[in-house]
């Protein structure tokens, strides 16, 4: 056997990766989301995380600190949250989906980001604003809130706060 047929047969012999494609715990995602959009439940967030090649409902609750806290350096993950807007005339809620990219994630997790997301908005898919967030000094309400003020349209206030 001469010395190329054998590279040949070592390359032909090692096992090819391939991508393989990202799926949902969709029961469980499409039921936090439910929660969350829900006038009957206190739940103001969920948080989707990757388990291995599955994007599962890692976390839902209550208060902006504890939604941002689930949102760590080395990960991806999506959020969805629901947000009290209005003025001294008028409350609403407004939601908002979040794309988390931690600045630790590597390049090639990366650029699957585009493809996982379009995967959970076929669940996730009533919002006002959608966001990508790459550095925890992002995760503002004040901010948020800003967006979704822009999002909103017109503001009827009378210009009186609240006290």
């Amino acid at each position: 056997m001469t010395e190329a047929v054998e590279v040949e047969q070592i390359i032909e012999s090692k096992p090819r990766k391939m991508a393989l494609p990202t799926s949902l715990d969709k029961d469980a995602i499409r039921e936090a989301y439910e929660d969350v959009r829900s006038n009957l439940t206190d739940n103001e967030w969920a948080v989707f995380k990757f388990d291995g090649l599955k994007i599962i409902c890692f976390a839902k609750g209550i208060g902006f600190d504890e939604f941002c806290a689930h949102f760590n350096d080395d990960e991806r993950a999506f959020g969805y949250i629901r947000i009290q807007m209005g003025d001294e005339m008028s409350k609403r809620s407004k939601f908002m989906f979040l794309t988390w990219i931690g600045p630790e994630v590597g390049v090639m997790q990366r650029a699957k980001m585009s493809t996982d997301k379009s995967i959970i908005k076929d669940v996730i898919n009533n919002f006002a604003v959608e966001l990508q967030v790459e550095s925890s000094n992002d995760l503002d309400l004040e901010m948020f809130k800003e967006h979704l003020n822009k999002a909103g349209g017109a503001n009827y206030g009378t210009g009186v706060r609240e006290l």
